[in-house]
């Protein structure tokens, strides 16, 4: 079942505009979330924020974003002013540019989204930028604000629809030279043949099975044991001692008592 939509705005290509829909591509609803509890009590542990300097309970309604400018010193910010300075790109994806698909380095990509057409009539519009790019192997590049960040975004053609990534900013990404520096330039030439061989072996097509996650499925199993081991213990049958407890039905003996009791009645008769 598809999942509504957190975001909706419009697509837009110099005159040619469309309404849109994103929902995020992944999903972490799958993942334990463990509670914090109070090993005595097995109580939830509650979190709250706290004022610093007198040590009570904040209210909602009272707490605010801060920009430190000194020690113990901020500039605070309403929400209000905060959606003052929001920018275009907070409901429009505009598509400034586009870059060959292959020319975006892979570890700039962030999140994936998944964009669609919101409404019937925004069909057409989005099918002809989704297939423009397709044609031409490119990816558009645009920016949006996500979080209350504006973000550079690529959107990529992909069957019926359009994946929207964002992007990592420029100072987040570290240079690889720094870290590649010192690896030898050449393997032995001889070695490769041999490696080449290994890989071909092991070589298959993509799977989601690839990425499976043995810890979560061994917490599973953990959990699903302490559960068993909490439920209580049935009350045993009556019978003779030593007798395996039962409720089943023995259906031999159940049909011996049957036929002897009517074979009784025929004669009584």
């Amino acid at each position: 079942m598809a999942l509504r939509p957190y975001w909706k705005g419009y697509l837009k290509l110099s005159l040619v505009t469309c309404p849109v829909a994103m929902t995020p591509a992944t999903s972490e609803s799958e993942k334990f979330r463990f509670h914090t509890l109070n090993k005595e009590t097995g109580n939830r542990v509650v979190s709250q924020y706290i004022d610093s300097v007198t040590g009570k309970p904040v209210k909602e309604e009272n707490e605010a974003k801060g920009y430190a400018r000194g020690e113990n010193d901020y500039v605070i910010l309403t929400d209000d002013e905060l959606d003052a300075v929001m920018l275009d790109t907070v409901k429009t994806i505009d598509i400034q540019k586009f870059v060959p698909a292959d020319s975006i380095d892979w570890v700039y990509l962030e999140k994936p989204h998944y964009l669609m057409p919101d409404d019937a009539v925004g069909n057409e519009a989005f099918a002809v930028i989704r297939d423009a790019m397709k044609a031409d192997k490119d990816v558009g590049v645009s920016k949006l604000v996500i979080g209350r960040r504006e973000r550079a975004v690529v959107l990529e053609p992909r069957d019926e629809g359009i994946v929207l990534w964002s992007l990592r900013f420029g100072d987040e990404v570290r240079p690889e030279k720094d870290y590649f520096a010192d690896i030898a330039d050449d393997a032995d030439p001889d070695l490769i043949p041999l490696v080449q061989q290994l890989i071909k072996q092991k070589t298959a097509r993509w799977s989601p099975d690839m990425v499976s996650d043995p810890i979560q499925e061994s917490l599973l199993k953990l959990i699903a044991e302490k559960k068993k081991a909490l439920r209580p213990a049935k009350k045993a049958a009556k019978g003779k001692e030593g007798a395996p407890a039962s409720n089943v039905v023995n259906i031999m003996d159940a049909l011996k008592k049957s036929l002897a009791a009517d074979l009784k009645n025929r004669k009584a008769g």
